[in-house]
């Protein structure tokens, strides 16, 4: 695999793009609180409260996915920082911008996680 290190344009453009995506998740994490802590907890039918219930698990289901990928984008604003962003942390080789481009808060080039995939299959993690 051939060494191309990221322009400072597509460094740009993958900060721009991490940035919004993260303000993003900090603006619906900040509804769901507020959301929350706003509703009333006064539902006299047991349906109506289970319901409720249910769709809350699911809300903060998805926000402890979102809290878990705001974690990988700040650290993938870290590395673009420090000018190891799209260097994949297993073998030192570049990540191809197409895999960045589809996850770009990835660590591993597509050889690397594939191996770490196939690992965790026979492991049956």
């Amino acid at each position: 695999m051939s060494r191309i290190m990221l322009t400072k344009k597509q460094k740009t453009l993958f900060g721009k793009n991490l940035n919004e995506k993260l303000e993003e998740l900090l603006v619906e994490a900040n509804k769901t609180v507020s959301g929350m802590t706003d509703q009333r907890d006064s539902f006299p039918d047991p349906a109506d409260r289970a319901s409720m219930e249910a769709e809350r698990n699911f809300t903060l289901r998805i926000r402890d996915r979102e809290r878990k990928l705001i974690g990988k984008i700040r650290d993938a604003l870290d590395r673009l920082e420090l000018g190891t962003y799209g260097i994949c942390e297993e073998c030192g080789e570049e990540i191809s911008e197409e895999r960045l481009k589809a996850r770009p808060v990835t660590t591993l080039c597509i050889d690397c996680k594939k191996t770490q995939e196939s690992d965790e299959k026979v492991r049956g993690i």
